[in-house]
């Protein structure tokens, strides 16, 4: 009884100690719902080839419940490869041609209703003034409405060269895209629609649910259902606080406190999901392959959401993302700069001195680091542009404070969600092999 007592009264100081209100729980209202038809129908696509140009790469391959339903490597071998996180290496019969130049995000929570931007730099998002209500990236419109920006970003991964379409020359769907044929009926999308619609299961099961014509769309609504179902993560030790008021160890607690109080994490970290959905220049330290095509910058640059807008006040600024289960989604970062969460939590307190004396190490890469993965490290000018537009404070803590963030950061954790409720099913109706570990 006394150490119920103490864990109560603990979260009474904690709470009188903090500058920023708590979320309200989380409740059913804050997803949709989906016929359980639809979610096992998603789930069968999400880890079935199929969907890839080569039919050597799923959904599930680069978010597997297994790893946080993410791959664990800061920067992924997407299409080409063989194995699962650690392990994926390059095939030798189809090689891949570069890594993927950002961290595979986990998929925890972003099918909740106030997911409307997806993506680290937002490229996908809810939008009055867009086609349908959802902007795309250029050349990739959607040809029909589409109830949420999850399903509408799931249309995209498997356009991508690297990671599911694959080479031009190397199948029909990864020609159509090269040639810019991603819509119509002899598109990409449509290809690939024509694929699910051949398999006698994948027809069947669609045609029960009242898709005759199936469309892209329709396999992008049901890969939704399926994610905004299997990834809801919203039982973890604090949900149960807010929810009855179940008391967090002493040491969440506190961390709790510095949380929304003096560590000032919620000035972006806010809300029922730890985000703010919006877009923060943290001065990541950057490698890999980058993603520019601005001819003012180099290649192996990441202007982040700079480059969807234009506007250069975004330049470097990447999403925030969810905190939920943040202990079992390593690494971290908009490219997995750093393995270990107390280490991107240091940066955080002090960001310039985290980007000039970032650890090279700390990059998980498949195959090992080269040294032209860290070119944007060795260039001066690039370095200076990344500090010069860091955006938030540095913050004092001590080293006991540091431990007791983790430990709040660590009762985010819903260790039902990390299983999945459903897993994945024994095979897939295409026949093809799935990824294991």
């Amino acid at each position: 009884m006394r150490g119920a007592l103490t864990a109560v009264f603990i979260g009474f100081l904690a709470q009188t100690a903090m500058a920023d209100p708590l979320p309200a729980p989380v409740t059913d209202a804050d997803f949709p719902s989906f016929p359980m038809e639809q979610i096992l129908l998603g789930r069968d696509l999400f880890f079935d080839p199929i969907l890839s140009g080569n039919r050597n790469i799923a959904c599930a391959t680069c978010h597997h419940p297994t790893l946080g339903t993410s791959d664990g490597m800061s920067l992924s071998i997407g299409e080409g490869g063989l194995g699962l996180g650690s392990r994926r290496i390059a095939s030798e019969d189809n090689r891949p041609h570069a890594r993927i130049p950002r961290n595979a995000p986990a998929l925890f929570n972003i099918g909740a209703r106030e997911f409307t931007v997806m993506f680290h730099d937002g490229r996908v998002e809810r939008s009055e003034s867009a086609m349908f209500g959802i902007r795309m990236p250029e050349g990739r419109t959607l040809e029909k409405p589409m109830p949420s920006a999850l399903a509408a970003q799931a249309m995209l991964p498997i356009l991508s060269a690297d990671e599911m379409s694959g080479q031009a020359g190397e199948n029909d769907v990864a020609s159509a895209v090269d040639a810019g044929r991603i819509h119509g009926s002899d598109g990409a999308w449509a290809i690939l629609a024509a694929r699910i619609a051949a398999i006698p299961a994948y027809r069947d099961r669609f045609a029960a649910q009242g898709v005759q014509d199936l469309h892209i769309t329709d396999i992008a609504q049901a890969l939704a259902a399926f994610i905004t179902t299997e990834f809801r993560a919203t039982d973890s030790p604090f949900d149960r606080y807010l929810r009855d008021g179940t008391p967090l160890l002493p040491a969440q607690a506190a961390g709790m406190a510095l949380f929304y109080g003096k560590a000032r994490c919620s000035t972006c970290h806010s809300g029922p999901f730890q985000t703010d959905h919006g877009f923060h220049a943290i001065g990541m330290p950057q490698f890999g392959p980058g993603k520019n095509t601005d001819s003012a910058y180099a290649r192996y640059a990441d202007l982040g959401r700079g480059k969807v807008t234009g506007v250069p006040a975004d330049f470097y600024r990447f999403r925030t993302p969810s905190l939920r289960n943040v202990a079992l989604t390593a690494p971290y970062g908009h490219n997995g700069a750093y393995a270990r969460l107390e280490d991107i939590l240091r940066h955080h307190l002090d960001a310039l001195a985290g980007l000039t004396g970032y650890d090279r190490s700390a990059a998980l890469l498949p195959g090992g680091a080269q040294q032209e993965d860290f070119t944007a490290l060795d260039d001066t000018e690039e370095m200076i542009r990344i500090a010069a537009a860091i955006e938030i404070r540095d913050v004092a803590l001590t080293g006991g404070e540091i431990a007791e963030l983790l430990s709040f950061l660590d009762a985010l954790t819903d260790a039902r969600a990390a299983q999945g409720a459903l897993g994945a099913p024994g095979a897939v109706p295409s026949g093809l092999p799935m990824d294991s570990q």
